[in-house]
């Protein structure tokens, strides 16, 4: 049994089937891909994981626990957390604001820390996001607006305002979109610090191979909504199936 369990999982829109009958079983602290060619459903799935969609059949179980019919922030504070495709910060506010502001969570009417039994005083919060920053290499940019940090930076300071809430899993739809080689290099690297800093299962939706290979222990190949190949990449590396789904080879 994986820490995350999709069984059945099927997703109409209208006349178009977008998923069909998927099963996925991601181990505990582990990194597994989701790849697969445009239309083949890794949204609709990563959607359905998140509490942005309801599959029309099947089951998605986090740790034991449904997910389905909770709202995106119930699902969160399970323990599940989400890097979007497209940055998501208060641009406004400082880097360290940013960071502040996922402490809280409204909870029986009252706010506390989101990942902690008590509010903490200030000087502890600052401390958290301190130490939350150097693990992202922000640290020294914690005074700057997000609005004036460079993509490869927005990505780090978004992953840093998910790693304070303390997830068991990270969600991550194409961190690297519309970087440079560069800092995408920089974004695997981070990814692996963090993946063996703190034991946060990983599970990725990518279109650049370079990143998949690099970075996941099992991948899971979808086309036109069902699961083609699941596999180590060693094995997947070369699969016909692959080629001719991912790539349109036949050969």
């Amino acid at each position: 049994m994986g820490i995350l369990e999709v069984k059945g999982v099927g997703k109409r829109f209208g006349g178009l089937q977008a998923l069909g009958d998927v099963n996925l079983s991601v181990k505990d602290q582990s990194v597994h891909a989701i790849i697969g060619p445009n239309g083949a459903g890794k949204s609709t799935l990563l959607n359905c994981l998140v509490g942005r969609l309801i599959p029309d059949t099947g089951s998605v179980m986090f740790d034991g626990q449904s997910v389905l019919g909770r709202k995106p922030h119930e699902i969160n504070q399970m323990g599940i957390s989400r890097v979007f495709q497209t940055p998501e910060i208060f641009a406004d506010l400082t880097v360290m604001e940013n960071v502040l502001i996922p402490c809280f969570a409204k909870r029986d009417g009252a706010f506390r820390m989101h990942a902690f039994e008590t509010v903490a005083n200030e000087s502890e919060l600052n401390d958290t996001a301190e130490t939350i920053l150097a693990d992202v290499n922000m640290l020294e940019k914690r005074h700057m607006l997000a609005s004036s940090l460079s993509r490869g930076d927005k990505r780090r300071l978004e992953m840093a305002m998910c790693l304070v809430q303390r997830p068991r899993l990270l969600l991550l739809d194409e961190p690297t979109a519309g970087m440079a080689r560069a800092d995408t290099n920089n974004t695997i690297d981070l990814l692996k610090e963090i993946h063996e800093k703190r034991d946060i299962t990983m599970a990725i939706i990518e279109h650049d191979m370079h990143v998949v290979f690099s970075l996941a222990d099992r991948i899971t190949v979808l086309a036109q909504g069902t699961p083609l190949v699941e596999d180590t990449p060693e094995n997947i590396k070369g699969h016909p199936k692959v080629r001719e789904a991912y790539l349109g080879e036949s050969h």
